[in-house]
């Protein structure tokens, strides 16, 4: 095998360890589950028997995402889980794109919570994370102890996807605009909103766990599984159970919001807060879709003082 080529495994494609040697920022070491034949990749920081943060990122990213939150959170005395979603990462990529509906990558998080036997779970959960993370902490209450929800959204009865999010839906799914071979890293660097990026470097980074078309079917499945136009595999029915079931949610919820995302606007983050009782919003100025990128320290900060000042409840007050 020569280097960079991808290793074979069943129906999906390993990437080669090396393409992540290099990374800047990114000296954790890789832990895998197998989860029905297929390797699962996530980093496990800090200490064992700490309060856990499970970090879980969306589309097109990976564990990367969260390169600068781990330390921060590790110094703050949690135990910091960042998982990849099968199709991206360090975690195998199943090269059938029908293999890929929401659900499973339901079941894949569970079945690492499980077997991590996690609890006491802060989850921070952004774009497909959200639905997915969602879905966990509606079905398993008794494992989580807060919400931290960012950029994302939960299919329901009169909900308005954005202008932003079915032409992204439809930009990707057209071979003649991003098609089969999407450029990853690049529709992650050009989504910066914040100045101060190192474009070519973030190109790079998130670049690394594809090596080619057949490597991207996941990355490909998240748009077209959106559930205005897929309602079974996009998972609408029980995303509608899970926006009615956060409104009687015990624990503390709370809202961190890049203010410049198209996709998920800030109205919209006003809109969901302000549905949930109890639960609070920080709004991250000038920081898009990618909020755990374009504003790394903002995050944390804002999540630090959430994690000290809530207790077991939400405080009440949404924040402007």
């Amino acid at each position: 095998m020569s280097a960079g080529q991808n290793v074979v495994v069943r129906d999906a494609v390993r990437t080669p360890d090396e393409r992540f040697d290099s990374l800047p920022e990114w000296p954790f070491a890789p832990h895998y589950l197998d989860v029905d034949g297929l390797r699962v990749h996530y980093v496990d920081e800090g200490t064992p028997d700490g309060e856990v943060f499970l970090l879980v990122h969306g589309e097109p990213t990976w564990s990367y995402l969260y390169r600068r939150w781990i330390p921060r959170l590790v110094d703050a005395g949690f135990r910091v889980i960042a998982p990849d979603h099968i199709g991206f990462g360090r975690s195998d990529k199943v090269i059938d794109d029908d293999w890929y509906v929401i659900e499973r990558h339901v079941e894949v998080q569970r079945a690492l919570i499980d077997a991590l036997d996690l609890s006491r779970i802060n989850v921070f959960c952004q774009d497909w994370g959200g639905p997915i993370s969602l879905r966990n902490a509606c079905d398993g209450p008794d494992r989580f102890a807060r919400l931290f929800i960012a950029n994302t959204w939960l299919h329901h009865d009169g909900y308005e996807y954005t202008d932003a999010i079915r032409n992204w839906r439809d930009m990707a799914l057209d071979p003649e605009r991003l098609g089969a071979d999407m450029p990853i890293g690049t529709i992650v660097a050009v989504s910066m909103r914040r100045p101060g990026h190192d474009t070519d470097a973030l190109r790079a980074a998130y670049d690394a766990p594809f090596t080619g078309s057949e490597s991207k079917a996941g990355a490909r499945r998240f748009p077209w599984c959106l559930p205005y136009a897929q309602p079974e595999s996009g998972g609408a029915a029980w995303q509608q159970r899970c926006y009615q079931r956060l409104r009687s949610w015990s624990g503390p919820i709370h809202f961190v919001w890049g203010d410049a995302d198209e996709i998920f606007t800030w109205d919209w983050a006003q809109q969901w807060a302000a549905a949930v009782p109890g639960a609070t919003l920080d709004r991250i100025e000038g920081a898009g879709h990618f909020v755990q990128e374009d504003a790394s320290d903002d995050c944390v900060d804002a999540v630090l003082a959430r994690v000290t000042t809530s207790g077991a409840g939400g405080s009440g007050e949404v924040s402007p």
